[in-house]
């Protein structure tokens, strides 16, 4: 979707001091008021429409990198027909995902627009067989549905004669050489935008590009000023050299919080912007409900992709998805719009957001079962707690600095249960630490119902993940030799310690938090990673920021191994993509499952922000 730079380009950043990143370095104070909405919206939809869609190949970086000539490309303006485009079903259809917004691309980096622009270049009226103007209709079918509209806009336009970049190995010109060349298409690509805010006044501009000139070439600032001139509370995102007002991560979910006050996650629902029929590695509604759930967990929105057909319509797998996606966030609804990020990593395995006023916090649960959910360190007193969607309200206890609230079987959603707990003063915070769990504790434990073992066999992979690891000076052995002379009373916790003991045998504490929802630990030489699993998954588990290549999954104690899934990897980044595993029913342990996964090398974590994509 987005490009390389080039060598030169990378240099003078470095000398210039300037790092690419997705933070906003924004030239004028940002209006929290206009932001508002933005930040209440949690949830857009990306639309890639184009000529591309014909041949179901990338989006204008199949010519730019010379993968195919650009006469080729363009012999697919022929078949962009239109034919069955639909607006007002596309309009239905994103509202009942549950999203407030959505963001289509008027045009692309090819320079084909979806509207008949007076200032000449490409356009679907006058170059396709549609011979329609497929912008207005849509635009009109938004705010019909009262949703936001945001239209992509690309900066660089590789077709139009007077842009100085022909593809990755072709220029033009140079500005220094022809600048009346180069002032010729800033007038250009500047009158359509202008075009585009007379017309159809949008909430959001999402630029595209920004990378192949500086913020002065662009005119940024002054572009800027004139799309705030037609509009005081347009928003503009990052891409626009510096001027923007939220800042635009691509394809890989952060790790850690970002610090930006406003941010969007963009992803496709498979490896593809456009359509594209031999993409077959599409994301399930599950993952993207949890993609959706880290996203407004840490603050941010997410703007999911759909590319329809060259003839309209949006192909059955997107249409499906958005549709699960609306079922989920329909029933949940309070817990994802208008709420904050939630409380700190430590406290919850899990992702979490707040009500505005602090009053409710909401844990979304991915795992089933009888086990009951835990969450530590609320200083502030429970007044109730209640499922999400359901209203059923459930009963909890407190244990040392831990609430743990039972929830039936049947209250369970099919992707992701939401909890919600209310207190009568802004949540406040203790220490999410664990309880220290001693030898000498678990000596003592008697025998006990499989609710209270689960809980000390969870706190005590807490313990591990913490870096108090009661059997490090022990007999145990990592075949589980030696449990016997532990003396363990409870006959449960001795069967599960000596079953699942190279998990516990001198491992050491496993990965910060953000990247697994759940206690981890490492082997003595950093390659085995242990993921300790609670309750019965909704989904597959998945891994975050994991540069190392995994080369075997099993489980532990009884050695099946396991296959995995990586999504979200772009060969051209080095953001490594999400691991997802699927755990059987039938190899869960009662208590407490535990993943050994054998990496190519010591443990290496990807901590750093996730930036804009600049090739394809």
């Amino acid at each position: 979707m987005i490009k390389k730079h080039t060598l030169l380009f990378f240099i003078f950043f470095v000398l210039s001091g300037h790092v690419a990143s997705a933070q906003v370095r924004n030239a004028t104070p940002q209006d929290s008021t206009k932001m508002q909405w933005f930040g209440d919206a949690k949830l857009g939809i990306f639309i890639h429409w184009g000529i591309y869609a014909v041949n179901g190949i990338p989006e204008s970086w199949s010519f730019f990198n010379n993968y195919i000539s650009h006469t080729d490309y363009m012999k697919q303006l022929d078949g962009f027909t239109a034919a069955k485009y639909k607006p007002e079903e596309w309009a239905r259809l994103i509202k009942a995902s549950g999203a407030r917004y959505a963001v289509i691309t008027t045009k692309h980096h090819d320079g084909v627009a979806l509207w008949d622009s007076r200032m000449g270049g490409i356009n679907t009226k006058s170059h396709t067989p549609a011979r329609q103007d497929v912008l207005t209709p849509f635009v009109k079918a938004l705010r019909k549905e009262n949703l936001k509209t945001g239209l992509y806009f690309s900066l660089p336009d590789w077709s139009y004669p007077d842009y100085d970049v022909a593809s990755r190995t072709k220029k033009r010109y140079t500005l220094a050489q022809e600048p009346r060349r180069w002032e010729k298409f800033r007038t250009y690509y500047q009158g359509q935008l202008r075009e585009l805010s007379e017309r159809y006044n949008p909430d959001l501009y999402w630029f595209d590009g920004d990378w192949e000139h500086s913020a002065e070439e662009w005119e940024s600032g002054q572009v800027r000023d004139m799309l705030v001139g037609y509009n005081k509370n347009v928003i503009i995102n990052s891409r626009l050299s510096h001027y923007g007002d939220y800042a635009t991560p691509e394809q890989g979910v952060p790790v850690i919080r970002p610090q930006d006050p406003y941010w969007e996650l963009c992803l496709t629902m498979n490896d593809s912007w456009g359509y594209s029929p031999h993409d077959r590695h599409y994301k399930s509604p599950n993952q993207i409900i949890r993609t959706l759930a880290d996203c407004i967990g840490n603050g941010g929105n997410l703007l999911l992709d759909i590319g329809p057909k060259p003839d309209g319509t949006i192909p059955e797998e997107q249409a499906a998805i958005l549709k699960e996606l609306g079922r989920w966030t329909k029933k949940h609804e309070e817990a994802i719009f208008g709420t904050v990020a939630g409380i700190p990593e430590g406290h919850f395995y899990g992702n979490t957001t707040l009500s505005k006023d602090r009053r409710t916090l909401y844990l979304f649960v991915t795992s089933q079962g009888t086990e009951s959910v835990r969450v530590r360190g609320l200083a502030s007193p429970v007044k109730g707690i209640k499922v999400v969607g359901n209203h059923t309200a459930l009963p909890h206890e407190k244990q040392g600095n831990a609430i743990f609230i039972n929830v039936p079987a049947r209250e369970y959603d099919p992707e992701v249960t939401v909890l919600a707990l209310t207190f009568d003063e802004p949540l406040r915070l203790t220490s999410p630490e664990p309880a220290k769990l001693t030898l000498t504790a678990l000596q003592k434990a008697g025998r006990s119902d499989a609710e209270q073992d689960s809980r000390r066999l969870r706190l005590l992979a807490d313990n591990v993940q913490a870096g108090h690891n009661p059997f490090q000076q022990t007999a145990l052995q990592a075949d589980g030799e030696g449990v016997a002379q532990l003396k363990l009373k409870d006959a449960e916790t001795a069967r599960w310690v000596q079953q699942h003991a190279e998990a516990l045998y001198h491992t050491q504490p496993g990965l910060p938090a953000g990247h697994y929802n759940g206690a981890t630990a490492l082997s003595e030489d950093r390659q085995t990673l242990f993921l300790f699993v609670e309750g019965k998954p909704s989904g597959p588990i998945a891994i975050k920021g994991l540069k190392n290549k995994v080369q075997r999954i099993r489980v532990v104690g009884n050695g099946t191994l396991l296959p995995h899934q990586i999504f979200n990897k772009q060969y051209w980044s080095d953001i490594p993509g999400i691991a997802y595993i699927d755990v059987p029913a039938d190899l869960l342990d009662p208590h407490l499952t535990v993943l050994a996964l054998l990496l190519d090398g010591p443990a290496e974590l990807y901590r750093e922000d996730i930036k804009p994509i600049e090739s394809n």
